[in-house]
């Protein structure tokens, strides 16, 4: 099983994959995560990626594309796995797709978590970093539509897009995002 959770910020996406990948007992893939282990590790990829990140830039959708390969290879990705942050865009996720399929896997659900733009910003405020302020959110909404749209529009025309109400608790979501997975996988 080979999830994808796409979500603005504040939507609780993360929470949601980890409960997942904790409840089907599949790896969570983060990107930014795995960036950092690259980066943690030394290695060439980390080191370029480290450039990048450094430079308060994106890390190129080549390096990005290697990291995940590279973890897509770990053991506890055999059963599964849930990407987290990544694709954010058309061009990753059609290069995860070509990826997926020359290892004989195939991406199995899409879950966009869906919740009101004032709530999430509500949300953000709330959790008091010194990055979520008005200005920074409202670019963080904009910049997240214009990768996103496309990217919906890609899998929703693939037949394999679930879009699910993420507003409630996190347990609340959790119930509707498990049930996207059993009718979608099984």
């Amino acid at each position: 099983m080979r999830i994808v959770f796409i979500g603005p910020p504040g939507s609780g996406k993360g929470t949601q994959a980890q409960r997942l990948s904790d409840h089907f007992g599949i790896a969570h893939l983060s990107t930014g995560e795995m960036l950092r282990d690259a980066q943690a590790a030394g290695s060439e990829l980390g080191q370029r990626a480290a450039q990048y990140v450094d430079a308060g830039r994106l890390v190129p959708d080549d390096i990005v594309l290697a990291v995940v390969v590279q973890r897509l290879l770990g053991p506890d990705c055999a059963a599964g796995c849930l990407f987290d942050g990544f694709p954010r865009t058309v061009p990753q996720a059609k290069a995860l797709d070509k990826l997926l399929a020359e290892r004989g896997m195939a991406l199995d659900l899409v879950i966009a978590l869906e919740v009101p733009e004032n709530q999430l910003k509500q949300r953000l405020l709330s959790r008091g970093r010194r990055d979520d302020n008005e200005a920074t959110i409202k670019e963080r909404f904009r910049h997240h539509r214009k990768l996103t749209e496309p990217l919906i529009d890609y899998y929703r025309g693939r037949g394999i897009l679930r879009e699910i109400n993420g507003e409630g608790t996190p347990s609340e979501v959790f119930e509707r995002v498990k049930q996207a997975v059993q009718s979608a996988v099984v």
